[in-house]
């Protein structure tokens, strides 16, 4: 279970990391959209005219409101089994971290300077579900003591 619990935070982290990918892919490909003369209104989006890296959009949208908070429920639950010093706690911020992440993303299309602190929340949970890897990298195991009284093994 120490395993999965690691796979499952370095996943969260990489998927932060396609996160980042696919929103840049989709910004500069509607910037180039745009600069190559398009207008972006009700009647362009209604008409089903796409730019390149439209699917970046896509692909942010259901990673972020579903796998990622997926993967996130999934090692909270991994890690009441796992037996990671402290895994639990960190899974359970993480968890946190990525439903404010759901939350901030939702709301910012409503108060776009939410954006900001959806980009820094996004910083967050990848420091976060990469400290989570690392603390359940495997204990050593323990070391005789000279001391027959104090040995631990």
């Amino acid at each position: 279970m120490r395993t999965t619990y690691r796979v499952l935070a370095f996943l969260i982290a990489a998927e932060v990391v396609l996160q980042a990918a696919a929103i840049a892919y989709a910004v500069f490909g509607f910037f180039k959209f745009v600069d190559d003369g398009a207008v972006i209104d009700k009647a362009t989006q209604e008409s089903g005219e796409t730019f390149e890296g439209l699917v970046g959009f896509i692909v942010h949208g259901i990673n972020g409101s579903m796998i990622v908070p997926l993967l996130a429920l999934v090692l909270l639950v991994v890690s009441f089994f796992a037996k990671v010093p402290g895994g639990v706690k960190w899974a359970a911020i993480l968890f946190g971290l990525v439903a404010a992440q759901v939350l901030l993303g939702i709301f910012a299309h409503e108060l776009p300077s939410l954006g900001a602190v959806h980009g820094l929340n996004a910083l967050a949970v990848f420091s976060v579900a990469l400290l989570a890897a690392h603390r359940a990298r495997r204990v050593p195991a323990p070391v005789a003591s000279s001391d027959p009284e104090r040995a631990t093994v």
